[in-house]
């Protein structure tokens, strides 16, 4: 069981001592896990706690709200995502311009020291925390010494020769910023491998135009508040989770559906290999669902009317299955 707390006040005064680290998280991805696994080691190596401090909302949505990037993932997958690494504790501190204020030596007394009871604090080498990110690796160390806690370090994944692509040695460190790059592409096989886990949306399943119902390929439509980073325009092959856990195999469109004019764009996922007894009754709506992108199959195309689409949905949806059959 990890314990989640939304404040320092409702960590419980006789928890720890503690291995800590912070860190935004955004996509939990293999990098952050790689430290992540490192201090869950530490800590059961040492009979501690394993804690990992996060932040909501992320600090770049109140600095400079304008070119904040959009979130891989939201709140909710990302508290999952780290739970299931076999954390202790989640501390969700959050953000705000006076949490941001506090200099270093203060958010480390009072948040690592004070309410987790650090005694070991794991960060990466570029680490930066405090007042106007004026906290470095070595402001932790001589904090460590003041406060009596050991500091390791953890080298970023990828920089050791670890090759996420087998192409001729292209090495590139595991970052948030790379899953943005390939899911802006629309290569969501790329934001996997760097994920170590398929990229994910989640949200409730609205009405939308019924046009894939009137078509004979019924979707389930992503609320426009759905979490996730939204893919390319494409068709993709991948899962939708629904409420009760269980997963169907589905085609996905990320698009305004051009044929017929769309303006906004849309998550549709149309559920594929149901049972023909349970396509009657299979109503999603009201759900909050997980959609998983597996692979892309297709740009977004206008079609010269229905027909050409319906034939091009067809082949879709075998590819989808064929795909996933794999899988």
């Amino acid at each position: 069981m990890v314990y989640i707390w939304n404040d320092p006040s409702e960590v419980p005064a006789d928890f720890g001592p503690s291995v800590v680290t912070f860190g935004n998280f955004d996509g939990v991805h293999r990098g952050h896990q790689q430290v992540l696994s490192e201090l869950i080691r530490s800590a059961r190596i040492n009979g501690t706690k394993a804690v990992a401090v996060t932040f909501d909302p992320h600090p770049a949505l109140i600095h400079r709200p304008e070119s904040a990037p959009e979130m891989i993932m939201g709140l909710e997958d990302k508290l999952v995502a780290l739970g299931e690494l076999g954390l202790d504790g989640i501390l969700v501190m959050k953000y705000s311009l006076n949490l941001a204020s506090l200099t270093p030596e203060e958010f480390v007394g009072q948040v690592l020291v004070d309410s987790l009871h650090a005694s070991h604090v794991v960060i990466g080498h570029d680490a930066r925390f405090g007042r106007g990110n004026s906290g470095d690796l070595d402001t932790m160390k001589k904090l460590g010494e003041k406060f009596n806690f050991d500091v390791q370090v953890i080298s970023e994944f990828g920089s050791e020769g670890y090759p996420l692509h087998n192409d001729g040695g292209t090495d590139r460190r595991c970052s948030s910023t790379w899953v943005r790059e390939a899911l802006q592409e629309g290569d969501v096989a790329t934001a996997a491998e760097v994920l170590g886990r398929p990229h994910r949306m989640r949200g409730e399943v609205v009405h939308g135009a019924a046009r894939g119902r009137a078509l004979g390929f019924p979707t389930a439509n992503l609320a426009h508040e759905a979490t996730g980073f939204v893919p390319a325009d494409g068709i993709y092959a991948g899962w939708l989770v629904d409420q009760a856990g269980k997963r169907w195999p589905a085609a996905i469109s990320v698009g305004s559906n051009p044929t017929f004019d769309g303006v906004s764009r849309q998550v549709e996922a149309h559920v594929i290999d149901r049972p023909h007894e349970d396509v009657g009754d299979f109503d999603l709506y009201g759900q909050t669902v997980v959609v998983e992108f597996v692979a892309r199959l297709r740009g977004m195309v206008a079609y010269r009317g229905p027909e050409a689409l319906v034939d091009q949905m067809r082949l879709d949806v075998i590819q989808a299955h064929d795909l996933l059959a794999r899988r």
